[in-house]
Order: C-alpha cells, then structure tokens, then sequence
C-alpha cells in the first residue's frame, strides 16, 4: 500500500536534486525519504554525500532500481533525472501506482513529435504524454491537484510564460506583433556535468549568447502562451553567476494602456497566488530578491505612448525555476496549502 508520506527522490546528486532535497528534508508532510543514485560512491546515506546536510539528512542512499522504487511503500516519486531516464522510468513507476513529479523535459508535451523534434531522442514514453499535466501552480492548479503525472517546466520557460499568459490570457498582445524575450540565467541552469564551457574559466567575468532559435523550452512558451513560432524572439544568456534567471520581454501592445491597468491586469491574474510577487508599476525586480527563494517576481515599465511594454521576471532557476516548483506541485497533489516548506 503506498504511503503518502513517504517519498522517492530519484537523482539526488545534481544540483536540482540537492535542491529538493533540502526542501523535503524540511516539509511538515513528508515523514520518510528514500534517495536513488545512479552511483553511490559508497555513501549509505545523503549526508554522507552532502556533508552540508550533517545532523539532518540521514535519509538512506540507494543505487537507481525501479523495482527497489517500486517495491517501496512511496507515494510519490521526484524525478531529477535526465530526459531519457526519465521517459523509461515513469511508466513502470505508474504503473506500480506511484504519483510521479518529473523535473526533466520528457513529458512537457503532449506530442511525441514535438519533444522527438527538440530533444532528438526517441519517446518510448509516449504513451503516457497525453496523461502528463503541465506543472505550472499559477495556470493549472485544478488539473495539478488530481494528476498522477506531472511534468515540471523548465526554468526559462516558467520565467517568460508566467510573465505573458496574463497579458495574452487579457487580449493585450497586438495580433501580428513580435515578443521578443531576452532571457539570462546563471550556470547551474546548464546541470552538473562537467563541461569545458562552463569551466571557472570560461564563465568568470564573461556573458553570452547560446542556443540561439534552438533552444529547448521555445515549444513551452508557444504552448503556454499562444504565441505562434514566427512572433516569438526566445534568446539565451549565460551569466557568470551560480543561480538565477533574469528575463526581460519586450511586448507591443494591442492598444494604449495606462500603468495603472497593466498593474491591475497582472494582480487580478495573480489573485491569490503566493508564489508570484507583482511589483508596483515602474519598479523592477533584480536577481537578488528572489535567490534562494520560489518566488517569481514580476515588474514592468510602460512607455508613453502607452503600447511598448517590457516586463521584467526574475526567478531562482533551481527554486521556482526547478525543485521549489516541483515541491509546490507536491502540495497542490497532496492538498495542503501550496507554499509548505518553499516560502
């Protein structure tokens, strides 16, 4: 029988993993974890190997088997897994009925096309994509609340839909107009395997582009904000920091507004939502306010003419933009209040 209080951390070693694990380790609702490596290292528990967790991370360490998973008595499962281990272990894991919170791309569209066409990998998932709830709180709390499968946004792309869907959601956006997306975010966004382009070196006191028309969460911000490909402008921009994403988004409007009714239009969207923080018009969020937060913090500046918007939105890439949101996916799924553990 499974237990909801009970959780499978499933890819614990990379930075997104250690992320969700500081927040379970600290939520009311979660009473036992069990963590799943690929390679142990020999380490039998997770302070063992995230000596920062001494004193309250003594949850075992296990080398990766779906059917040790399965066999458990989780509830849930988090995977911080990469797209293709993550495709081939849900489905057994559903099966075995466990709920599953997946942090990888593999079930954020409901096309196997669209994900064999971005990701260049098979989809021997695909069978379950139709079942996948796209885990956005702010948009589709309702269908989070029931899913058995969750699929959690990317961090670009959480950062820019949140910042258009009320606006597109409002009739704001000038049909034919371009919205061109300015995004940059700090390394870890980019994982932990060692690459020599995101050596010390090579980052340190440097800024640039990459992925230019090719990266892979264009096809979430299309689905989630209407957008058709041809009036989207998505950049990418590596910062020579650890975390963080800053997006500034350039939007004409529909017709002239006033700041006042910009602002109205963001709050009334964001009703009730704990995780996402309006600024009042004309002041603009940093990065600084939301590092090692789940918050998503959204300012914006109006012109005079009152038709060119650019809208400011800053997250955490590995809060908001990752474990935070899969936590607060977690909660909405459990039916407890969506900020436990994360604000």
């Amino acid at each position: 029988m499974r237990n909801p209080e009970k959780i499978a951390v499933v890819g614990v070693t990379g930075y997104t993993g250690f992320e969700l694990a500081r927040i379970l380790l600290r939520h009311p609702a979660v009473k036992s974890s069990i963590y799943f490596v690929r390679e142990t290292q020999g380490k039998k528990c997770l302070a063992e190997l995230f000596p920062q967790l001494r004193g309250v991370g003594e949850a075992p360490l296990h080398s990766l088997s779906v059917e040790d998973i399965t066999a458990s008595s989780a509830g849930t499962a988090f995977l911080a897994t990469p797209h293709e281990v993550s495709s081939q272990i849900a489905p057994p894991l559903l099966e075995a009925g466990l709920r599953v919170i997946d942090l990888s791309g593999a079930f954020r569209f409901h096309s196997a096309d669209i994900f064999a066409s971005w990701y260049k990998l098979p989809t021997p998932h695909a069978s379950w994509l139709s079942e996948a709830v796209y885990g956005l709180p702010e948009v589709y709390a309702p269908e989070i609340a029931t899913a058995r499968l969750v699929a959690n946004p990317g961090c670009y792309a959480t950062s820019v839909i949140l910042a258009l869907r009320p606006l597109a959601e409002a009739g704001l956006i000038a049909d034919g107009s371009s919205v061109v997306c300015d995004c940059k975010s700090g390394a870890s966004g980019a994982g932990k395997d060692p690459r020599r382009d995101l050596h010390f070196v090579e980052v340190d006191e440097n800024f640039k582009a990459y992925n230019l028309f090719s990266h892979r969460h264009t096809p979430e911000i299309l689905e989630h904000t209407g957008l058709s490909e041809d009036r989207l402008v998505f950049s990418t921009h590596l910062l020579p920091l650890a975390r963080g994403i800053l997006s500034t988004i350039y939007v004409t409007l529909s017709a002239p507004y006033s700041a006042e009714a910009i602002e109205t239009v963001f709050r009334t969207f964001y009703a009730g939502r704990p995780m996402v923080r309006i600024w009042p018009a004309g002041a603009l969020p940093e990065l600084q306010h939301v590092a090692h937060t789940n918050f998503c913090d959204i300012g914006f500046s109006l012109d005079k003419s009152g038709k060119r918007l650019i809208v400011v939105s800053c997250l955490d890439n590995l809060g908001k933009g990752a474990a935070g949101q899969a936590v607060q996916n977690f909660n909405l799924m459990s039916g407890i209040e969506e900020h436990t553990a994360i604000q």
